[in-house]
């Protein structure tokens, strides 16, 4: 996810009212539950702004590893992600909110239609961050005016670690895959926190019930988690997907199959989705035209067709290049000849990323001495990791 502060808000109740209505702090909570549920949130918890400490220390050791890859974001700071106070000195309670998400389907189910793209989940609906950011706010903005304190709001973009917070808050708990797991909803929860000046009661921390369970583990298809409760991002499939800006590495490439944005397999298998619920939020539920769309349709999306159609959608921040890196990615996986021309046609696109998937994909479905013949026509390329790209399939 992105790394920024977009997703901040600064709201201070004295602007808001003249005179706060004061309540106690129990009666306060209460009414800020029952304010948070008629905005449509499903969960709601409150912590301590040093509830983290441990996590916090997983979160350095994480970052020791060099497992956030690329995302150099995660290391900027590391100070304002495990100390809440750090990010905003005046914290005094944290209230972690969440939506449920629900798929109506297994999203395991699309993983056996080669022809098509597998988009995760929480993409294939609005962008998660503005739909809850606007609730946030209204939420926060009514908070500010009742204590008479300032409060924060941070949807995802900004230097919080969301899931500790929300497993201290007693939303859920972290799982094996480092994911938040709910008794309630399962896997399917967006987060939002609200930072308030004001001191508000805790709620009890939610234990850990992954038990002897290792099916997320197990499920991986390119084993990103080296230990339980362990990610190594710069195996997983959401982060080559969608945080890698290069090529896809080649040793992960056939375990991608049609994932064309992200990756459900760790989410979908808990058993605690046994549990979950379909998600009520119309704004997040999956469009139709994003559930189970045609690779040969996808493939010839230019980058107005591409903003077109993701319009609204967090899949639009990767813009059309990577995506089209995707897609030729699961073209090479599907077995089906009859995309080759798809990706023959990219062949000629004007970005090297694009180009060099092509080339990949094209490896996989066409006869060797028919690639062989093409290979030995492409020596006008010239972009050193496209040359690269032919080199190998070539060999």
């Amino acid at each position: 996810m992105a790394g920024g502060g977009a997703g901040v808000a600064h709201l201070c109740g004295p602007r808001l009212l003249n005179q706060a209505v004061r309540l106690s702090p129990s009666d306060l909570k209460a009414a800020l539950v029952r304010e948070a549920r008629a905005l449509g949130f499903d969960a709601i918890g409150v912590t301590d702004p040093d509830a983290i400490a441990e996590a916090g220390k997983h979160f350095l050791e994480f970052l020791g590893s060099g497992g956030h890859g690329d995302m150099d974001w995660l290391a900027n700071s590391p100070e304002r992600r495990t100390d809440p106070r750090a990010l905003w000195g005046g914290v005094r309670s944290i209230v972690m909110l969440g939506v449920n998400y629900g798929p109506d389907d297994d999203p395991l189910n699309i993983l056996a239609h080669r022809d098509r793209g597998a988009i995760s989940v929480y993409a294939q609906g609005d962008d998660y961050h503005d739909v809850i950011k606007k609730r946030l706010k209204i939420l926060a903005r009514w908070l500010a005016a009742i204590s008479g304190d300032d409060v924060k709001v941070f949807v995802d973009t900004a230097a919080v670690m969301e899931k500790p917070l929300a497993q201290s808050a007693g939303v859920g708990w972290q799982g094996k895959h480092t994911n938040l797991v709910s008794r309630e909803f399962g896997s399917w929860l967006f987060l939002g926190a609200i930072y308030s000046a004001t001191e508000l009661p805790r709620d009890e921390g939610e234990a850990d019930y992954c038990g002897s369970c290792r099916a997320c583990q197990d499920i991986c298809p390119t084993a990103a988690f080296p230990a339980p409760y362990r990610l190594d991002a710069r195996r997983c499939i959401s982060y080559l997907t969608i945080e890698n800006k290069g090529p896809i590495p080649h040793e992960f490439r056939k375990s991608i199959g049609n994932r064309i944005y992200g990756c459900d397999d760790c989410l979908a298998v808990c058993p605690w989705n046994k549990f979950a619920q379909e998600g009520r939020e119309q704004k997040l539920a999956a469009r139709e035209a994003l559930r189970a769309p045609a690779l040969a349709d996808l493939a010839r999306l230019d980058d107005a067709a591409f903003r077109a159609l993701f319009t609204k959608s967090p899949v639009k921040r990767i813009g059309r290049d990577r995506f089209i890196r995707n897609v030729l990615i699961a073209i090479g996986n599907s077995g089906d000849a009859d995309l080759a021309g798809e990706a023959r046609r990219l062949l000629d696109d004007a970005s090297p990323l694009v180009r060099g998937a092509a080339v990949w994909a094209l490896s996989q479905l066409m006869p060797r001495d028919e690639f062989a013949a093409l290979a030995a026509r492409a020596g006008g390329e010239p972009d050193v990791t496209v040359q690269q790209e032919w080199r190998a399939a070539a060999s």
